[in-house]
């Protein structure tokens, strides 16, 4: 605890600040951890709590910011990109966009607290468009709620995490093989998921001015069309391919049940 905090003093503020932005630009660090043992620097007295609290806010603001402009240029594309390391890339960005469909603007209040919406939640926004203001009213209130109540617990528990830190020295030879087993542990079990979602990398694909020929063929009537587009994409006044059926793409599984099995089905989204 004493090295922790005397590592917090000589680094403190732009060790945090550092963490909560590349955390709020979705690389996978543990600014709340960090959030937590300034907390206890500050209880401590060797940091003070409105400077770390302001600067936590702006990183969280910086990069909220910056995914929500990239959001409304690149769209579908930056949301890809951030649920890359998912096994199923569309999951992750159906489940984050069904999240903010259903609770709107609220999302932003507590997205920070779920792991894979707190990344995707401000470039979503972004991405469907929701006025800046309106946006930056929403995430500043959820920020400050999420640097507050990880510094706060810091604060309270400081002499529970300086027991817990005690623990971890006097095992600590104990400590790096049980870290050691998660990770190889972790790691294999991603591995066995990629190797049964391989089927998922390669995904068949017709070109526009193809469907277009066989649309004004023969074939027409033996081609169904599907709208799947996700939430936020598409509402009742959305234009849609003459002629194509409307599918919510969360409730796939339900509904390709009730597709017919002589057609030919082609999907499209957003």
């Amino acid at each position: 605890m004493n090295d922790l905090l005397a590592m917090m003093a000589r680094h403190g503020y732009s060790l945090v600040f550092g963490l909560v932005l590349a955390e709020a630009l979705g690389f996978p660090l543990p600014a709340a951890l960090a959030l937590v043992g300034a907390g206890a620097a500050a209880a401590s007295g060797t940091m003070h709590p409105a400077v770390l609290f302001g600067g936590a806010l702006l990183a969280l603001l910086t990069g909220d910011v910056l995914l929500y402009v990239l959001g409304s240029f690149m769209g579908w594309n930056l949301l890809g990109m951030l649920c890359w390391l998912s096994i199923n890339p569309e999951t992750c960005i159906l489940r984050s966009a069904e999240s903010f469909y259903k609770r709107g603007k609220a999302t932003l209040l507590f997205s920070k607290f779920i792991p894979g919406v707190n990344t995707m939640a401000a470039p979503l926004a972004g991405s469907m468009k929701m006025p800046l203001l309106q946006f930056l009213r929403f995430d500043l209130v959820g920020a400050s709620l999420y640097a507050g109540a990880y510094l706060a617990l810091g604060y309270v528990f400081r002499d529970f995490l300086k027991m817990i830190m005690r623990g971890f020295s006097a095992a600590s030879h104990v400590m790096e093989i049980l870290l050691l087993l998660i990770f190889l542990g972790y790691t294999t079990y991603r591995l066995v998921l990629y190797s049964r979602q391989r089927v998922y990398g390669v995904v068949p694909r017709v070109q526009v001015q193809e469907l277009a020929k066989k649309l004004a063929s023969e074939e027409k009537g033996n081609i169904l069309l599907v709208d799947v587009r996700s939430h936020g994409y598409y509402d009742s006044g959305a234009s849609r391919i003459q002629g194509s059926l409307r599918i919510e793409p969360n409730n796939l599984n339900e509904e390709i049940k009730l597709l017919p099995k002589d057609k030919l089905i082609y999907l499209y989204c957003t």
